[in-house]
């Protein structure tokens, strides 16, 4: 059997083929290799993979990851390597990921828009353009953590609308303290901040500043990243990722608005990556 594997920052999506192609899938937490470790990885793994997953009958696992850009490959590749001692390791970035999934063997853009950002040029078998995200310290526009991070802000300083604000305490009932406790002494801020665009996609309070969030956070993707792409409108837009999926519309619009059609945006790229592999596997 071989396992497939689609990891943001948060949430990794798995899915076990059997030699019949049968399909189980499964979730475990996300690993990104700039902010967690191989012991970390090996032991989250292990403690999450369910029972119906014998690790020493895998015959290939293939990795497609956060951050898993070549220089931290042997972070993940070590922590599947002790899981999975039999089996064969292809570890790479989530982004030529979906770029498989969105785009199959056809060339264009696309973008992941989950708890981080990323985003690409493909010319169908491979990434031939990618402008950094610089991660959640520098970049990440559009990004869920993004979003959190502009929400949170208001919060503390006090700019948020007070029916928001009324809503957003009632439903934490965080404090500044707690919340600057959390972001600087506790690991991985960036899914705390991105925890919160639920929020934003739930709130009813005062539906155009949540909205104004979220756009003035696409705004930011497509002015910072996007747009800089050589010819970048002649390509549809496509994404996968949470985030994206979970304001497809504004981000249909915004593509939209500047110049690009929009073209899938879904969710997750698991089952098209396992239909890619299985073909393969099948051979």
């Amino acid at each position: 059997m071989i396992l497939v594997a689609d990891s943001g920052s948060t949430t990794t999506n798995w899915c076990m083929v059997g030699p019949d192609n049968s399909r189980f899938y499964f979730d475990t937490e996300g690993y990104n290799p700039y902010t967690t470790g191989t012991q970390y990885i090996k032991k989250s793994i292990l403690a999450q993979l369910p029972s119906q997953v014998n690790a020493a009958t895998a015959s290939a696992v293939y990795f497609y990851g956060s951050g898993c850009f070549d220089d931290k490959v042997p972070i993940v590749a070590d922590a599947l390597a002790a899981i999975f001692y039999n089996a064969a390791l292809y570890v790479g970035l989530d982004l030529l990921g979906t770029a498989r999934a969105v785009l199959g063997n056809n060339p264009g853009f696309a973008a992941i828009l989950g708890t981080g950002t990323n985003s690409c040029l493909y010319d169908g078998q491979k990434i031939t353009d990618n402008i950094d995200s610089l991660g959640h310290l520098l970049g990440d526009e559009g990004s869920g953590f993004y979003m959190g991070k502009m929400l949170l802000g208001d919060f503390i300083r006090g700019y948020m609308p007070a029916a928001v604000r009324h809503e957003f305490t009632h439903t934490y009932g965080l404090t500044r303290e707690a919340i600057m406790d959390r972001l600087y002494t506790q690991p991985l801020p960036n899914r705390f901040c991105a925890g919160f665009t639920s929020f934003l996609s739930t709130s009813r309070a005062d539906a155009g500043y949540t909205r104004n969030i979220v756009q003035t956070a696409f705004d930011h993707f497509f002015n910072n990243l996007v747009t800089h792409y050589p010819n970048y409108a002649q390509y549809s837009f496509n994404c996968t990722g949470s985030v994206g999926y979970a304001f497809k519309d504004l981000l249909a619009e915004t593509a939209t608005r500047y110049n690009m059609q929009a073209g899938t945006i879904i969710k997750t790229p698991i089952e098209g990556l396992v239909e890619h592999h299985a073909k393969i596997f099948k051979q």
